[in-house]
């Protein structure tokens, strides 16, 4: 499971001397907004590519991945750039971001899982060949760190990306079947069923609960994912327009007075108080603290989002938890705030 907070420590004391160019012009202006373009949907036999572009993967992880693949039908592959380690990363920024342009730009990869999260997507946004992406459509997948990439590549060439397991959390029989239903076997409405809470931990552990934060439904673009890395983009070329969207929310291992942080600075921001509605998913590890007079993780999503008034929700099946649904970045959805549920109104691969 992707664990951002393991890599606090000393920074890399350099990168390597040459940068590759800005392949992209990033798109500095919130109200321009590419044409939406769908990748073709996954068949089985497809050609899956793995690649690393944050933290590094264990062997042994990268091995069960591609077997987990193997099993849904699909062949794997990788190069030798997402093997081995460069400090916490996978490889360099140059060889991570050349791994990612070249997947794109080679026809015989029909669709690019992201391994594993951690950390070091924001190092490469300036790298990535966005006019390659732009031309070269492909079902991209990835949550946790990953969802730079999937909002930095949606803004720039319109690409639909997809907000769902890593290649270290894909066995998982309910994440399997609910990837399979966005990106193998489409429907022009599809309701994203929450996974039922079953197991005892879930009932106790306050992580896990559901609950409305404001009633109402919203229709909107699907954007988000980790809360941090959507903090991390504001003041970037890629930081995300929330306007008339429907922000869908997560994060691990974060105290909640950061998670305090990290929501009144994205409501004090540009765009945030003008989102459709709101859907968060499981902050597991957040409601913990060491500060004896903590408020509760629910005590601080209710305070920050309540007032905004804005329909709104807590508990759903994505984030970094097992059972993990996929979500489109960049179509349309409908949500309701009271019943918990999402609908996708479009297809989001062709």
């Amino acid at each position: 499971m992707a664990n951002r907070r393991q890599f606090i420590g000393a920074a890399l004391g350099s990168t390597a001397a040459a940068l590759l160019p800005n392949l992209g012009i990033a798109n500095g202006n919130l109200s321009i907004s590419p044409s939406t373009i769908k990748p073709k949907r996954l068949k089985k036999g497809d050609t899956i590519a793995l690649i690393a572009p944050g933290y590094a993967i264990q062997p042994s992880i990268l091995e069960e991945a591609k077997e987990t693949l193997k099993s849904m039908g699909f062949k794997p592959y990788h190069t030798n750039r997402i093997i081995g380690n460069f400090g916490y990363l996978s490889n360099t920024d140059e060889e991570r971001a050349k791994d990612l342009n070249e997947m794109f730009a080679d026809q015989k990869i029909d669709g690019i899982l992201c391994a594993r999260g951690g950390y070091g997507c924001t190092r490469i946004m300036q790298m990535i060949d966005f006019e390659c992406i732009r031309e070269n459509p492909k079902v991209f997948i990835g949550f946790s760190d990953i969802t730079a990439l999937l909002n930095g590549i949606q803004q720039e060439t319109g690409l639909v990306t997809f907000h769902g397991p890593v290649g270290s959390t894909l066995n998982d029989p309910y994440s399997i079947n609910q990837l399979e239903k966005v990106v193998l076997f489409p429907k022009e409405q599809l309701e994203i069923q929450n996974k039922p809470l079953l197991k005892p931990e879930f009932t106790t552990n306050p992580e896990f609960e559901r609950y409305t934060i404001t009633e109402g439904t919203a229709t909107g673009k699907v954007v988000g994912g980790s809360l941090t890395l959507i903090n991390a983009l504001i003041g970037t070329p890629h930081e995300i327009d929330f306007t008339d969207a429907i922000v869908c929310i997560e994060d691990v291992e974060e105290a909640p007075y950061r998670i305090d942080r990290m929501l009144t600075q994205l409501i004090e921001g540009k765009t945030f108080r003008k989102a459709a509605g709101i859907l968060f998913g499981v902050c597991a590890g957040c409601n913990e603290s060491t500060n004896p007079i903590s408020f509760t993780l629910k005590e601080v999503i209710m305070d920050r989002i309540k007032p905004l008034g804005i329909p709104a929700a807590y508990g759903m099946s994505f984030g970094h938890v097992e059972n993990n649904f996929t979500f489109p970045i960049g179509i349309s959805a409908k949500m309701d705030a009271r019943k918990m549920s999402l609908q996708l109104l479009e297809k989001a691969v062709l």
